[in-house]
């Protein structure tokens, strides 16, 4: 189980913090989903810092449990409303929502798992 925690973890926090990345520098790939499913692009730089937090909270939740559960929780949840945006406007470019929504729910289920936390 420690294998697949860690790995799981480190997934997510990578992936997130990729994305993260491409908020902050207003790639190209992210303003297109943006402007397909009516969000703002003044919005990237907040969902950006809160992709950060989320993938920097996964990490140090190797240290501080509660954290790594906490942060894994916002991402399902941003995860949620990602996918909600794309639905309210019936796009059917929902596989990155989806795949992230799995991805976190994955790395939430496996730390709750791991410490003992259900």
């Amino acid at each position: 189980m420690h294998v697949t925690y860690v790995v799981i973890t480190i997934l997510a926090a990578l992936a997130n913090g990729y994305a993260a990345v491409l908020n902050f520098v207003g790639a190209e790939s992210v303003t297109v989903v943006a402007d397909k499913v009516q969000v703002s692009r003044r919005w990237m730089i907040p969902f950006g810092i809160l992709l950060a937090s989320g993938a920097l909270g996964l990490l140090i939740g190797f240290a501080v449990p509660v954290l790594g559960t906490a942060a894994a929780i916002g991402l399902v949840l941003y995860f949620i409303g990602a996918l909600s945006a794309h639905l309210r406007v019936r796009d059917r470019g929902i596989g990155g929502a989806v795949s992230f929504l799995v991805l976190a729910g994955a790395a939430l289920i496996v730390g709750l798992g791991y410490h003992n936390q259900w």
